[in-house]
């Protein structure tokens, strides 16, 4: 071993190229032991996979394999990450609309996902205008409405939500466009109530009975379900109150028709109609395009309480047109006029000075009222009443009796008749009719009252009123005495 320089750390005389074969040691035995194992592993695992050794696919190959895709890597600032945020979550607050999808219906609710943090619950009653809807009727799974929040978090912590109250705001501003513009809406009819018809526009508007049609409808159930179209003749957004109108549309609709219907309608015509309605005021007859009214004091030339006394609705009846106005469309219409008028009957069969049967119908201060026949009544005023002074009627006749008075005067224009008690028990002329009653063989050709037959003559008549013959004079005017004071027979003609 050579001596080493004790200031250094190598031999004196050492070279580099010792150094250099030191740094490259040969490997020795212990070295190359534990590579062995190692060798013999690699070996195994190259002869487990076996397709470790399959080459490689080529490039093109591995280009239709795979597509890469670009990541992009905070591609978002913060105020743009923010806004992310906030986009993907719903906000909500009371009273505005939302939109969402109905994801389960029960009886009694609906739930709709809005994107909030939990479904929004619709109850039935916010479903529809329609009372007693079932919700199944209303919406479908799946379906997307618009529902306006009526609470962002009830007692139970659910967002309470109305489709109704939605399809009220959205439609009362379709409503104000249309009765603006003067335009129709339509809608179905869904329930009858007092008065008129609940049509379903978009928000429940009033139909009244009056205006479903031209002619007032009685039995309005049939409209229920069916589609109708109409005018908006009133409009509160305060009352929540919209009335609306077929009549009108119709009348819009049909208006050339109309107009020629009352071009051909002249005053003085007879035309065949049926009572379409009766009101208390009187009868609206349907002439086969439109209706006309005949007012209660043209039904009837007696006195009519009320108008159903006389026409029924389906009657068929002849009417005379009495005036027509164009601009106002309205036809006036007479059922009397197309009947015998009781007056001129009365006055043609009739004189002054004859003898009358009949009934008192009222008594009034300076008189009393007799009817002497259909619908003609005649007054007896107090001082025609008795020979007597009479303070009040009461004193000589009471309503509903029956006695013989005679007329004094019959003034067909103003269509009064004036008759006397008084005169009446003095004797005179009975009229024809009576004398039917009476039998022909007691008067004369003058009509004077002659008496009773005899027993030879049997008759009905002279039996019946064989008590009328008084002393048994003959040839005489009917006397105060032999009038009768109660007659039922004549009573039948008197009220026939």
């Amino acid at each position: 071993m050579p001596d080493l320089d004790p200031d250094l750390s190598i031999p004196a005389d050492s070279t580099l190229e010792p150094t250099q074969a030191e740094e490259t040691p040969e490997p020795s035995a212990s070295a190359e032991t534990p590579a062995e194992p190692e060798a013999a592993d690699a070996a195994e695992a190259t002869a487990e996979t076996p397709e470790a050794t399959d080459p490689e696919p080529a490039g093109d190959e591995m280009a239709e394999a795979y597509e890469p895709r670009e990541i992009a890597l905070n591609d978002l600032d913060d105020d743009a990450l923010a806004a992310a945020y906030s986009s993907s979550v719903v906000t909500v607050e009371e009273g505005t609309m939302v939109v969402g999808r109905v994801v389960r219906i029960d009886n009694d609710e609906v739930l709709i996902d809005i994107g909030f943090k939990s479904e929004g619950v619709i109850p039935s009653r916010e479903l529809s205008i329609r009372n007693d809807a079932h919700p199944g009727d209303v919406v479908g799974i799946d379906e997307e409405i618009e529902a306006l929040v009526l609470q962002k978090e009830d007692k139970e912590g659910r967002l309470i939500l109305s489709k109704k109250r939605a399809q009220y705001e959205r439609a009362w501003g379709n409503v104000e466009e249309i009765k603006a513009s003067g335009g129709v809406v339509s809608g179905l009819v869904i329930e009858v109530v007092k008065g008129g018809l609940i049509v379903d526009i978009g928000l429940r508007g009033f139909l009244p009975a009056s205006l479903v049609d031209l002619r007032r409808v009685r039995d309005l159930q049939p409209f229920v379900g069916s589609k109708v179209e109409a005018k908006i003749i009133e409009l509160d957004k305060n009352r929540n109150n919209v009335v609306l109108s077929r009549r009108a549309w119709l009348e819009e609709t049909q208006k050339e028709q109309r107009e020629e219907f009352l071009e051909n309608l002249k005053p003085g015509e007879v035309r065949r109609g049926v009572v379409s309605s009766v009101v208390p005021f009187g009868a609206f007859i349907d002439l086969g395009g439109m209706d006309g009214l005949v007012h209660v004091s043209e039904l009837s030339w007696r006195h009519v309480d009320h108008p159903s006394s006389v026409v029924s609705v389906g009657d068929e009846v002849d009417v005379q047109v009495l005036e027509v106005d164009p601009s106002r469309e309205r036809i006036s219409l007479s059922l009397k006029a197309t009947q015998q008028d009781p007056w001129q009957e009365f006055a043609a069969t009739h004189r002054v000075g004859e003898l009358v049967y009949g009934r008192v119908t009222k008594l009034v201060p300076f008189g009393a009222f007799v009817q002497v026949g259909e619908s003609i009544e005649g007054l007896t005023h107090i001082s025609e009443m008795s020979a007597h002074h009479v303070e009040v009627p009461e004193q000589v006749v009471t309503p509903g009796e029956e006695l013989w008075v005679k007329i004094i005067d019959i003034d067909l224009q103003r269509r009064r008749i004036s008759l006397s008690i008084k005169q009446a028990a003095e004797g005179g002329v009975v009229s024809a009719e009576f004398q039917e009653a009476f039998g022909e063989h007691a008067f004369d050709e003058e009509g004077n009252y002659l008496g009773a037959v005899s027993d030879d003559e049997p008759g009905e008549a002279g039996e019946e009123f064989d008590d009328l013959s008084g002393d048994g004079n003959s040839g005489d005017d009917l006397s105060g005495d032999d009038l009768p004071a109660d007659a039922e027979s004549l009573e039948a003609v008197a009220s026939a």
